[in-house]
């Protein structure tokens, strides 16, 4: 064989890691754009790609920073003197996040500010779906904006359709969803006012952490590379665990939502798991003792399988999976454990039926 013949040596693909997308989501007037403008425009040496919503309730001052030379919104990627790139949307992003994807190696992260008026949860499951598909971004986490001054009114359910009590509006849905809220103008209330919406929120979704703001401004490292959707981060786990403790099954507000925790044994077999999930998500039979249909928002856990795997649970509303984790397992909580954040759940009906579940004969 001559040199014309031998076959060449292959050139290896380089391979880029998938971007992580955070969700920024609060109500209306919260202070979401604040954050973003702040973000755009300070100096922090962090490659930040926003997409800012049309729709959102920013001032003419802050959505500037999205105008097109012809004094438009538009939705072309504009790069900004800080190293950030910025667009304009009018629906939940995704098509900006594609065109996003020829500008690889400006940007290490990407934020997406909902609407105030938006489930941040279809948005969710969105990416997380495409992160199964192979897609260039995979979901990193929820951060929920909560106005301070105004947050127990909208939290405490003045503004519900008083017909139908069983309903979670917008706000409350963002919180029971987030996996960081920003608490932001605290200047603007007392001490006693913010210890008692604290206390509101970690009843809807213990598991979250909470940070105080004013104007919106925030260590980006407290919301960026959250890994909330990634098993191997074992710290963000216990945490969770802890903050969900603490607030077990305790509702202070009109919709009855709240945080569970329910202790798995050690060894369970993993299809007496997933059972016990597929009924409380999919069958919609789940109520708690006076009758009331229960609905899960958010799950989360950690549990230890009969066949000696340890795998981190997570789901956003009917959309669940199993994630093993390998890496660090000497630094995973011990026990096994999942956080259920919804409406009517009755600890005692929810481990009756999980008791159900692991007596059923498997073949």
């Amino acid at each position: 064989m001559d040199s014309d013949d031998e076959i060449p040596l292959l050139v290896t693909a380089t391979t880029l890691d998938p971007v992580p997308v955070t969700i920024i989501t609060g109500y209306l007037g919260c202070g979401k754009t604040t954050l973003l403008n702040y973000i755009l425009t300070e100096q922090h040496s962090k490659k930040i790609a926003v997409i800012l919503n049309e729709f959102g309730e920013g001032d003419t001052m802050e959505k500037s920073v999205a105008i097109g030379e012809k004094g438009n919104l538009c939705e072309e990627w504009l790069e900004l003197q800080n190293g950030c790139l910025c667009c304009s949307v009018k629906d939940n992003g995704v098509k900006a996040i594609e065109n996003l994807m020829s500008k690889r190696g400006k940007f290490d992260y990407i934020l997406l500010e909902t609407t105030g008026l938006a489930d941040p949860g279809p948005i969710a499951k969105l990416f997380w779906i495409d992160t199964e598909l192979g897609s260039d971004v995979h979901l990193d986490g929820i951060v929920c904006v909560i106005d301070s001054k105004n947050a127990n009114k909208y939290l405490g359910g003045t503004l519900l359709d008083e017909s139908n009590s069983d309903t979670i509006n917008p706000s409350t849905r963002q919180v029971a969803l987030a996996d960081i809220i920003l608490v932001n103008k605290i200047d603007l209330v007392d001490r006693q006012t913010l210890d008692m919406l604290k206390t509101k929120i970690r009843s809807i979704n213990g598991s979250a952490e909470i940070i105080e703001t004013t104007n919106s401004k925030v260590d980006l490292n407290k919301i960026l590379d959250l890994k909330s959707y990634t098993p191997s981060n074992n710290v963000r786990i216990d945490e969770m665990i802890r903050n969900a403790e603490s607030s077990d099954g305790k509702s202070h507000i009109h919709q009855n939502i709240s945080t569970v925790t329910l202790e798995i044994p050690d060894g369970i077999l993993r299809k007496s798991l997933d059972t016990f999930v597929c009924k409380i998500l999919w069958e919609n039979l789940l109520k708690d003792s006076k009758g009331n249909l229960s609905e899960i928002v958010r799950m989360k856990g950690v549990i230890r399988f009969s066949d000696g795997s340890t795998a981190a649970v997570q789901s956003v509303y009917d959309m669940y999976e199993f994630q093993e984790i390998t890496e660090n397992l000497c630094e995973v909580p011990p026990g096994s454990r999942i956080i259920l954040i919804g409406t009517f759940l009755d600890k005692t009906e929810l481990s009756h039926l999980l008791d159900k579940c692991i007596d059923l004969r498997y073949d």
